[in-house]
């Protein structure tokens, strides 16, 4: 097969034969089908979860015995989100030069350096690295990292709390995949309320790119309803409990939302982000959607709204309804942000 016949990364796996996963790390670490990848990829559907115009992916992949490769890609989207094909055209070029087309060549140090340095691939941030090595180790079926057991014996409160100088992040993550095993869903259920802020926050964070059990979501949502009611909330607590529940049950995470927007006094711009960056599929509801935009216009951060407000009208998901509320407005400071918005969109 000639190099101008490769159009998409999935016929060059293919073709060398290669086993493959493929996951979205833009907003919550989780696993594409390779079908809908496809689809993607020619161009049948838009990217179901695009961040700041642009595709974010993990494809991992290897041949017979050998340990997976993984490219990290940063691969941007059209106005539609479409993938655009120049830019995957260009990718495969690099990945071609590098490997060869049968992909079993083992690159030079400088032939890596400069697929490494190629414009489409980006470096995951800590907290992502750890929940996709974690997820990924799952799905091969390979052993969890050194740090799980440490991790493990701390949450299940077999040694002092404040002794957690001693546990990775990588461990967590690994309890967090593997909540399905080992009791590890009740350990995190029950450590949750003794943890200092630093291993908290850890957890949180590795939560978020999580399918939540009942139990553990609704200890979450207490923690939440606690610090809430505080006198002076710690308002940065408030965020990462949101985001942790982004992989709560659809009801329980539009009922969550609901609460919190009420409150106008904890819908400050750091909570806001936290909402729409993790929890935006409780924006399906239109009520909802419609009160997050409110509390957004509140803010009078014109620059966030917009922000905020371009990015979801982007999720393929959230299209129609963003658009619906963006023509059918009553309220006056929501009507104004999005006059502004309207007004910034022709002038660039």
């Amino acid at each position: 097969m000639s190099m101008e016949t490769f159009h998409t990364l999935t016929q060059l796996l293919d073709n060398a034969g290669c086993r493959y996963n493929i996951f979205d790390l833009g907003r919550r670490v989780n696993e594409i089908n390779s079908d809908q990848f496809k689809a993607v990829e020619e161009n049948r559907q838009p990217y179901p979860w695009p961040l700041q115009q642009h595709a974010h992916i993990a494809i991992s992949f290897w041949q017979h015995q050998q340990p997976p490769w993984v490219w990290f890609l940063r691969l941007p989207l059209d106005e539609r989100g479409l993938l655009k094909q120049a830019a995957v055209g260009d990718f495969i070029k690099y990945v071609i030069e590098a490997m060869g087309a049968s992909l079993n060549t083992t690159p030079t140090e400088e032939e890596q350096q400069k697929l490494a340095n190629n414009p489409y691939t980006f470096k995951p941030n800590d907290d992502k690295m750890a929940i996709f090595n974690a997820q990924l180790r799952v799905l091969l079926n390979l052993p969890a990292s050194q740090y799980y057991t440490d991790a493990q014996a701390y949450l299940a409160g077999q040694q002092d709390w404040q002794q957690w100088q001693h546990i990775g992040l990588q461990g967590l993550a690994d309890i967090c995949a593997r909540m399905s095993q080992h009791n590890n869903a009740t350990y995190l259920r029950k450590a949750l309320n003794h943890l200092p802020m630093t291993p908290l926050y850890a957890l949180l964070g590795c939560l978020e790119h999580c399918s939540l059990p009942e139990p553990l979501a609704l200890r979450i949502t207490e923690r939440l309803t606690v610090e809430c009611q505080q006198q002076h909330p710690d308002l940065f607590l408030i965020a990462a409990l949101v985001r942790a529940l982004a992989g709560s049950k659809p009801q329980q995470l539009q009922h969550t939302l609901t609460i919190l927007l009420n409150q106008p006094s904890l819908c400050h711009p750091e909570v806001l982000v936290a909402i729409a960056g993790r929890c935006w599929s409780g924006f399906t509801d239109t009520n909802i959607a419609s009160l997050f935009l409110l509390r957004l216009a509140e803010t009078q951060d014109q620059t966030l709204f917009n922000q905020l407000f371009t990015d979801l009208v982007m999720q393929p998901l959230l299209r129609g309804i963003m658009l619906q509320i963006l023509h059918g407005q009553a309220d006056p400071a929501l009507i104004n942000a999005i006059q502004k918005l309207q007004q910034h969109a022709k002038n660039h």
